[in-house]
């Protein structure tokens, strides 16, 4: 049974799965911080100091009303935290135009080989005999 599970766990698509989960966490993370680093505070720049990450409504009286912090609010009770849905909706959007971008590439690059036109191959030792006999005999 474990020379079994060896087998199963090192096929190559098992570990290329692996392999792309940890690229994509990595690459979840850079876009991440690409998102809360550097374009809402962009944004916030261009809107006058609008930032999502805090912007929440509250569903319960016992939140003070004069709380501004995301994360004070949601000690006192229970809020709708609209504001990281809309930094999450950004983040899913600029990942999945990333992989728009990628893929379509990639697909460029596929139709660009598969359109240059292939070398013929080469005959084999045989072919290469074969016609050496028949121009011989032609000639003979």
């Amino acid at each position: 049974m474990l020379k079994e599970f060896r087998d199963f766990a090192m096929k190559g698509n098992v570990v290329d799965l692996a392999v792309g989960v940890i690229i994509g966490a990595a690459f979840g993370a850079i876009v991440s911080s690409l998102v809360a680093d550097i374009i809402m505070p962009l944004i916030g720049a261009i809107t006058g100091g609008l930032d999502f990450s805090n912007y929440f409504l509250r569903l319960s009286s016992k939140v003070d009303p004069n709380v501004v912090n995301l994360a004070d609010a949601k000690k006192q009770g229970a809020v709708l935290a609209y504001g990281n849905f809309l930094t999450i909706t950004l983040n899913f959007l600029i990942v999945a135009f990333v992989l728009f971008m990628v893929i379509r590439a990639m697909n460029k690059l596929i139709r660009k080989e598969a359109a240059a036109p292939a070398e013929p191959p080469k005959p084999s030792a045989e072919v290469v005999l074969l016609t050496e006999i028949r121009d011989l005999l032609k000639k003979g």
